[in-house]
């Protein structure tokens, strides 16, 4: 039987709370400010036959420290073309459009993403929950989304699709 089912991983402790903001241009930004994040990945996967389709806790678990690394933090996007980003004494100075924003160095988290957006936060999370693709094929799964929550409908997700 080739049955697939759709596992939706949508616990309490896939949360994290962060501040960012978001850059909308080369002069345009909200103001540093806070959120706190729901995160809920849906999984598709192959039934093996015994009534399941695997141990989707090692997901769930991901999910889980993912959230616990970006928890507390201000988050900065490394990746911004409008956003210089840099490092002296103990703080971090993010520079854009002639302001000097400075931090505490141990209050920033450094992402490899763009933006700070729902939509690079649910491309983050699925870039790390996917980038064991032996592991995704020996667990035959067909595809993954995750998404973002910023605030009750209010959300982003990004999704893969694996080659059959």
């Amino acid at each position: 039987m080739n049955d697939t089912v759709t596992i939706r991983l949508a616990k309490q402790a896939m949360k994290f709370s962060a501040a960012h903001f978001t850059i909308f241009s080369a002069s345009e930004r909200e103001r540093l400010h806070g959120h706190n994040f729901k995160v809920e990945v849906d999984i598709e996967a192959q039934m093996l036959g015994n009534g399941m389709c695997f141990d989707y806790g090692i997901y769930k678990d991901s999910v889980i420290a993912l959230c616990r690394e970006l928890n507390e933090w201000t988050i900065l996007p490394m990746h911004s073309p409008h956003l210089r980003i840099e490092e002296a004494d103990g703080q971090v100075i993010a520079l854009f459009n002639g302001q000097r924003i400075p931090f505490l160095r141990a209050d920033v988290l450094l992402l490899p993403i763009e933006n700070a957006t729902l939509e690079e936060f649910a491309a983050y999370f699925l870039t790390r929950l996917t980038a064991d693709r032996e592991a995704l094929h020996a667990h035959r799964i067909r595809a993954i989304e995750v998404r973002v929550f910023s605030g009750p409908g209010q959300s982003a997700g990004r999704r893969l699709r694996m080659a059959p």
